[in-house]
């Protein structure tokens, strides 16, 4: 496979000169700063935010770097992964000419960004065990094809995609293969980081806002070659990650033995939950996850959604989504959430008289 990285870019992204901010200019920390406009008497809160942060964000990097095993050149931090999936097609896709490869079903954002691009999506659907079918996606590749989008551990499926087919999509592929990890930190494969240096046209995504609970911090990373990751710097906005965002994360860095801890208790609760949701006789399928919730198979799934409402359980409906008829997406929750949960699809089920 030829893998050029400048041949796939957008040719108004090659010459681009970015915006440069001060504090691109100067990075030091100590100094009287009279370079950015800032107003020098503080802010109109209890702590002061009236400083510019870092645009890239390297003391996060830094520390990143050493808990995922890559260089801080290939990190690209983003507001949520949301960023630089639209960076992605901003980047490499031209509207109304290039096109980009979806694997329904899968994560929503990936079909948005591309409308608000205007950059057209060919859909090849997972199989039925929810696995690619990759000489129906490899088929779907032509000239103006630019990205493959591939979710593992899938959304709202919880598997994860069989780990040969992706390395047949990257071996055959020229452009762009993406790999969203969300859900990685709950699985028992490597993540796809460590194959950045042999693979140039790979970028993995992956987020805070799952094992690491800071959902609200919105913060997503990208990991890609040097390469790659300056191009998502040179069209970024200056200051993309706040100040506020960034010293929270450096603390939650620090502390890295208690998200281990959370992710074993939610593993734990996980194995809890699925034994109670098959023991339900109504429940027709748990399929299996290597994420944070289960995909739930049951009748009327719509109805049994609003009912759950009523009783102030919330899950997702998935019922509309392709090869997902009938199904509820359920997060894995607190011993008490979860037993909650049964609860009330035990006494929805006796009101509505659902029968498996």
């Amino acid at each position: 496979m030829a893998f050029d990285l400048n041949s796939l870019l957008r040719p108004h992204i090659s010459s681009l000169k970015p915006y440069t901010s001060a504090r691109d200019e100067y990075t030091g920390k100590e100094g009287i700063f009279l370079d950015a406009n800032e107003n020098p008497l503080g802010s109109a809160t209890k702590e002061d935010f009236n400083r510019y942060p870092d645009p890239y964000q390297w003391e996060i990097k830094k520390q990143l770097s050493k808990i995922k095993g890559v260089r801080p050149e290939q990190i690209f931090l983003g507001n949520g992964s949301d960023e630089a999936i639209d960076l992605l097609f901003r980047a490499f896709c031209n509207p109304g000419k290039d096109n980009v490869i979806l694997l329904p079903p899968t994560y929503g954002m990936y079909e948005v960004s591309a409308a608000i691009n205007d950059v057209a999506t060919k859909k090849v659907s997972l199989t039925k065990d929810f696995q690619l079918d990759t000489k129906a996606v490899l088929g779907q590749v032509d000239a103006h094809t630019k990205i493959i989008f591939i979710c593992s551990p899938n959304n709202p499926s919880g598997n994860k995609i069989n780990r040969d087919s992706i390395y047949t999509i990257l071996n055959q592929f020229s452009g762009l293969v993406v790999i969203d990890e969300a859900y990685i930190d709950f699985n028992d494969e490597p993540s796809f980081t460590q194959e950045l240096d042999k693979y140039p046209n790979l970028l993995v995504m992956q987020t805070f806002s799952k094992a690491w609970g800071l959902a609200s911090l919105r913060l997503g990373m990208a990991f890609a070659s040097e390469e790659l990751i300056r191009i998502l710097n040179r069209i970024k906005p200056p200051y993309n990650i706040s100040g506020l965002t960034q010293e929270y994360v450096l603390q939650a860095l620090q502390n890295e033995k208690k998200v281990k801890s959370m992710i074993q208790t939610i593993l734990d609760e996980k194995d809890s939950l699925e034994k109670a949701l098959k023991g339900l006789d109504f429940v027709q399928k748990v399929y299996p996850s290597n994420a944070n919730f289960f995909l739930v198979k049951v009748p009327q799934a719509t109805s049994f959604y609003n009912k759950l409402i009523d009783h102030k359980i919330i899950v997702r409906n998935r019922s509309k989504v392709q090869l997902c008829e009938d199904c509820l997406r359920v997060t894995i929750g607190t011993k008490a959430e979860n037993k909650a949960l049964i609860e009330a699809m035990q006494k929805v089920a006796a009101e509505t008289g659902v029968q498996g």
